[in-house]
């Protein structure tokens, strides 16, 4: 049988997100687990790991804004944009005041252009970019437009530095430190990441893998699962009739009465008994809502 929901878990520093899908995947027996989002295997924090039916709503997920908590050096850049990469130059950093600092800070904030780390897993002509950067290849990587919507420095201990970001999908906090570091004249890399948030989920509401394995031991897991819909509950929700429930599970774009997509790309579709049905699109041409994730309430 089909369990659909999402885990918070807390992923902890050398394991890679994939290993916390194989492991979440070995411990629930479900064939379909993803991850929304991945982090370094350094890096920690909240990590989303989506079961069944869940997994067809990842790419919402990977939208929503995330918080990090970012430990950086300035004077040193490295291949990697981290403190695992081989040592590319080194500068003193000693001029660089709290007041710069936070004045380049200021810099980054808004819509910016973004160049991923070599070592990243973005794709250049179907090979990943960290198998050509361990192949001693570079290649010029397209920039790419990030949001960043918070960015402030928590603490100032000079030549280190703690910053929080919070930043739209797609963002490399690995080349954001970077890009600092460049724009200060002395260079800086990434020390540690954690990651506070991501959309709803919290790392003060995590699971650590010990908290999560013995919750399987002790077959408790399932209630530990968030359903799936909480995380879109930021869009409109609508009751359909039993004929539009039927229309929705043939696909045929629907009215809904009282609601019109104007600014509203999407709505959450439920039945007249509450199963969650599925994931509306407005088309705005044809003022109809379309069937975009339709989900089976028997799978």
């Amino acid at each position: 049988m089909s369990i659909d929901g999402i885990l918070n878990i807390d992923k902890p520093a050398g394991s890679t997100s994939l290993k916390i899908v194989n492991l979440v995947r070995r411990l629930s027996r479900q064939q379909r687990v993803g991850h929304a989002g991945t982090l370094d295997p350094n890096a920690t924090g909240v990590l989303p790991i989506c079961l069944g039916q869940a997994t067809r709503i990842i790419p919402f997920l990977i939208d929503a804004p995330k918080t990090y908590c970012a430990e950086a050096e300035l004077g040193i850049s490295t291949a990697t944009y981290d403190a695992e990469g081989e040592v590319t130059s080194r500068v003193d950093p000693s001029f660089v005041t709290r007041e710069q600092l936070e004045e380049v800070l200021s810099s980054f904030l808004g819509s910016i252009l973004q160049t991923p780390p070599m070592y990243s897993a973005v794709k250049y002509q179907g090979k990943r970019l960290y198998d050509l950067a361990r192949a001693g290849i570079e290649v010029e990587r397209k920039k790419r437009r990030v949001h960043i919507f918070h960015l402030e420095l928590l603490r100032w201990q000079p030549p280190f530095f703690t910053i929080e970001i919070e930043c739209g999908k797609g963002t490399y906090i690995r080349s954001l430190v970077h890009d600092l570091g460049q724009s200060l004249g002395c260079g800086s890399h990434l020390r540690n990441l954690v990651r506070l948030r991501s959309g709803l989920f919290e790392i003060g509401d995590s699971l650590t893998i010990p908290q999560l394995e013995d919750a399987f031991r002790h077959g408790y897991w399932q209630k530990l699962l968030y359903p799936m819909d909480a995380v879109l509950e930021h869009w409109i929700a609508a009751i359909v009739s039993q004929e539009k429930e039927q229309d929705i599970r043939w696909g045929r774009p629907l009215t809904l009465d009282g609601e019109e997509g104007e600014d509203k790309d999407r709505c959450r579709a439920y039945s007249l008994d509450g199963r969650f049905l599925a994931v509306l699109r407005f088309i705005t041409e044809r003022g109809l809502w379309q069937p975009e994730k339709v989900f089976s309430g028997d799978e």
